[in-house]
C-alpha cells in the first residue's frame, strides 16, 4: 500500500492532522491502537479565551479562537454528526478588587471579542457568586468521544484507518520514501501523544505528562453557560455534569484516585451552592504536556520525512485546529513552523 502520509495515532492530533491532509487532496493512513492511553477521549474538551487563577487571555487567543469554531464545524458537516457545543462561559469574581479591574477591561479592543457581559451583583442564586462575574463567549466544548469515534468510521470507510499497535522497529527511512510492513509512504507524523516519548526519533523532547481527573455527576442545577472558577461545570446534553479537572504529575500509575476526587468535589462545593446527588463516573488520562507547555511541530532535525504534531497538553482542543493548519503549510508548501511550537528548539546539540 502507497500513501502520501502515514500517522501515528487517532486522538485529536491525528484526527485533524488527517482530516486536513484528506481535504488537501493527500491520500493518508492512520495507525491507531484504540485501547492505549488516549488524554482526547477523557478530556473535557473545553475551549476558553480566559484562564488561570489571574484570568488572563490565553496564548495567542487572538489568532488560535477565531480558527475553532469553524474547524469542528467543518468536521461536523463531513462526518454528520454534532459534537461541537458553542457556549458561554460565567466565571465568578472573587471580590470587588476583581470586578473593578475586569469592568475596566471589558471596554479594552484585545479582550472584547471574548467578554459578553460584566455581572456586578449576584446572577445565579445557587453560584458562590456575591460580587458579580464575567460572561465569556467564543467558548464551549467539544464532545471528544463522539468526535474520534466518528472520525474512526470516517477512516476505515475510506481504507484509512488500521487499529493496531504501532511497532517503531518496523519502521525504515529510505532516501526519499518511509517504509513500515507492507506500507510506504513520503513522511510519517508522530500523532501518538506520550507515545512519541518512546520514538527513537523523538526521546529528545522534554515532555511532562500531566494526569487530570474529571467526574459526572448529577446535581439540581442546569444553567445555558459553562460555570468555571476553580473547576469547570459542564452541563451536557444527557443531563449529567461535567467537573473538574486536577492537574498533577504525581500518581500516574494509580488510575482514578480519591484525593482527585475530593480535591474536584471541595473546589464545587466552593463555587456552586446545590448538593452533588450521584457520582456517576470519575475518569483520568495522561496529557502529554510539554516542558515549556507549548506544542512540538516540524520535521526532524536529520531525518527529513519523519515529522511530529504532538504536545498539545490540557489545551488541545483550543490549540489543534491553529496549529494543524501551520502543519500543513510546513508538509505541503513548505513554509516554516514558528520557533515558538518549532521543535527546533529542543534541537540536540
Amino acid at each position: 500500500m502507497e500513501v502520501d502520509f502515514l500517522l501515528i495515532g487517532q486522538g485529536l492530533a491525528g484526527t485533524a492532522l488527517s482530516f486536513r491532509l484528506l481535504e488537501a487532496g493527500k491520500k493518508v493512513l492512520v495507525i491507531d491502537q484504540p485501547s492505549a492511553n488516549q488524554s482526547s477521549r477523557v478530556a473535557a474538551g473545553l475551549y476558553n479565551p480566559i484562564t488561570g487563577k489571574k484570568m488572563v487571555k490565553s496564548w495567542l487567543a487572538d489568532s488560535i479562537f477565531p480558527e475553532i469554531e469553524p474547524f469542528y464545524s467543518q468536521l461536523e458537516t463531513a462526518l454528520n454528526s454534532k459534537f461541537l457545543y458553542p457556549l458561554k462561559i460565567y466565571r465568578p469574581f472573587l471580590n470587588i478588587e476583581e470586578q473593578n479591574e475586569w469592568m475596566g477591561k471589558s471596554g479594552e479592543p484585545g479582550f472584547m471579542p471574548y467578554f459578553d457581559q460584566v455581572f456586578t451583583k449576584q446572577h445565579h442564586i445557587e453560584v458562590v457568586n456575591p460580587f458579580g462575574g464575567i460572561m465569556l463567549k467564543n467558548s464551549g466544548y467539544v464532545d471528544l468521544n463522539k468526535l474520534l469515534d466518528e472520525y474512526s468510521v470516517f477512516l476505515k470507510n475510506k481504507g484509512a484507518l488500521i487499529e493496531e499497535e504501532f511497532e517503531e522497529e518496523y519502521l525504515t527511512i529510505k532516501k526519499e520514501k518511509i517504509g513500515y510492513k507492507d506500507i510506504t509512504a513520503s513522511a510519517v507524523i508522530y500523532c501518538n501523544g506520550l507515545g512519541a516519548m518512546k520514538s527513537r526519533f523523538f526521546q529528545h523532547l522534554p515532555f511532562t505528562p500531566v494526569k487530570g481527573e474529571i467526574l459526572d455527576l448529577t446535581q439540581d442545577f442546569y444553567p445555558d453557560e459553562i460555570i468555571n472558577r476553580g473547576v469547570f461545570r459542564i452541563t451536557l446534553p444527557n443531563g449529567l455534569h461535567r467537573v473538574g479537572s486536577t492537574y498533577t504529575r504525581h500518581d500516574m500509575d494509580q488510575g482514578p484516585t480519591a484525593s482527585a476526587k475530593n480535591e474536584i468535589l471541595e473546589k464545587l462545593d466552593k463555587l456552586i451552592n446545590v448538593p452533588v446527588r450521584e457520582i456517576k463516573n470519575h475518569r483520568y488520562g495522561i496529557r502529554p504536556a510539554t516542558k515549556d507547555r507549548k506544542p512540538f511541530l516540524g520535521k526532524h532535525h536529520e531525518y527529513r520525512s519523519v515529522s511530529i504534531f504532538n504536545g498539545f497538553g490540557a489545551k488541545g482542543v483550543s490549540l489543534v485546529p491553529y496549529f494543524s493548519k501551520m502543519m500543513i503549510e510546513m508538509l505541503i508548501q513548505g513554509e516554516e513552523i514558528e520557533k515558538d511550537v518549532n521543535i527546533n528548539r529542543w534541537s540536540k546539540t
